[in-house]
């Protein structure tokens, strides 16, 4: 547990489970269209991963939706120019959100450390 953890015990650092996201049946043969499931996932995850996907230029468009309130998932769909697929795209797309939660992170960190901030009751 790094020194930050130590401190703020709220931020939870969890390994991804290997079958977190499948690609549900029906992409495209050149998988540029494709359609996936991100298990135990809701609108959190979803609109954020969404607009991150979004900000690529080489992704023509990116939705997300639950299929259900009872299904604990959330489907991502993602279609792509002929210049990348949807694969390496949602694989960006992670990295960027991921960096970005690293970078909102690391603020807090050194907004709290500065002490700057009104205290209420």
């Amino acid at each position: 547990m790094d020194a930050n953890q130590e401190k703020y015990p709220y931020i939870a650092l969890l390994e991804v489970p290997e079958n977190k996201i499948e690609i549900v049946p029906g992409a495209s043969a050149d998988l540029t269209s494709v359609t996936f499931s991100i298990k135990e996932e809701d609108h959190t995850l979803g609109n954020a991963l969404r607009w991150c996907i979004m900000q690529n230029p080489q992704v023509d468009f990116c939705g997300y939706s639950i299929p259900h309130p009872s299904e604990a998932k959330t489907h991502v769909r993602i279609q792509t120019t002929d210049s990348t697929n949807a694969i390496d795209s949602m694989n960006k797309g992670l990295d960027d959100l991921k960096s970005a939660c690293q970078l909102i992170q690391s603020k807090l960190h050194q907004r709290l450390a500065e002490g700057n901030f009104a205290r209420t009751a």
